[in-house]
Formats: C-alpha cells, structure tokens, sequence
C-alpha cells in the first residue's frame, strides 16, 4: 500500500491512476489533463518514458500541421 503522507509519485518511473496524488502529480508536471494522461497509460502502459513518449508523439502532428500553413 501507498504512504498516502508522501504527495510526490514514489516511483517516478511508473504512472499509478489509482492514486490521486499521483494522477495530480503527472497531470501537472506533463501539462496534460486527467482524460489525456488516461488515455495515454491506456494505450502504452503506466510506464513513465513511455507515456512521456506517447503524448510527445500525440502532440507532434497538431504542431507540425499548424507550422505548414
């Protein structure tokens, strides 16, 4: 079980959407929304980088279209 005491993810390595702590935490540090970082973990896993990599990848196109015009 959780130390609910500590408000940081403990395991920065992995994403738990279980605690809400943890949701409030990689929400705010990844500047996405609770909707966004769910789907993500959804799609790829709770592993940091790879979520990291996945909005990344989410992101990228709506830039890249918005620089072309």
């Amino acid at each position: 079980m959780d130390n609910l005491k500590i408000r940081g993810a403990h395991d920065r390595s992995k994403i738990n959407m279980h605690e809400s702590h943890e949701v409030q935490y990689w929400t705010k540090h990844l500047k996405v929304s609770k909707e966004q970082l769910q789907k993500a973990v959804d799609k790829v896993g709770n592993a940091a980088a790879a979520v990291r990599k996945e909005l990344a990848a989410q992101s990228a196109p709506a830039s890249a279209a918005h620089s072309n015009s």
